[in-house]
């Protein structure tokens, strides 16, 4: 079966690809441009519905991986949780989220704020569905520090660490990722269905 991931996001496909064996074709190569509304109450909803999507319109002979994943802040109640990508309105890009975000620690008077990414990962094949989530703890800074990764990366501290996502390398950063723990969870779930 071929591997096709459920994403536009090319951050998510480099990181896919770095931390994946397998040969991963972004869905867009195969599809073209599509637009997938993401109107779940969860993660694992949006990553199902994206997975779904892509597995109905190309048939029985793929394998589909999907992920959705965000950033929450317990003293924003959650925010911006599963709007992460359009925390600052439909079609913001990755610096107007991250600085809405930024300014929101900042109306609350905090220069540091715990906070946590989640990722779910959801794989569709003839199969079955399956959904496996990782996390990563650390605290959002009202700065932003860092060129490297995407998103909220530049302002996000994991635990243990005192530079940002933005700052650390690739591969410790794929080493201790929401998205590199979920798919270490998911990769036994993709060898055992390769294997049918």
């Amino acid at each position: 079966m071929k591997m096709v991931l459920a994403t536009g996001n090319r951050g998510k496909l480099r990181e896919f690809r770095q931390m994946c064996r397998h040969e991963v074709v972004p869905f867009s190569d195969l599809l073209g441009e599509l637009e997938i509304v993401e109107d779940g109450e969860s993660f694992a909803q949006n990553a199902l519905i994206k997975a779904r999507t892509i597995y109905e319109k190309l048939g029985s002979d793929y394998l589909v991986i999907s992920d959705d994943s965000g950033i929450s802040l317990p003293v924003l109640d959650g925010a911006p949780g599963i709007y992460s990508a359009r925390y600052a309105g439909e079609g913001a890009t990755d610096k107007e989220n991250l600085y809405k975000l930024i300014d929101a620690v900042k109306a609350k008077g905090l220069e540091e704020t715990p906070a946590y990414y989640t990722a779910a990962i959801a794989i569709v094949s003839k199969y079955g569905e399956y959904v496996v989530h990782g996390w990563m703890h650390g605290k959002v800074i009202a700065q932003a520090r860092g060129e490297k990764g995407f998103g909220y990366d530049p302002a996000f501290i994991p635990e243990g660490y005192d530079k940002t996502l933005g700052e650390l390398d690739d591969d410790v950063k794929s080493g201790i990722s929401h998205r590199g723990k979920a798919l270490a969870l998911a990769k036994p779930i993709i060898e055992m269905l390769q294997k049918k």
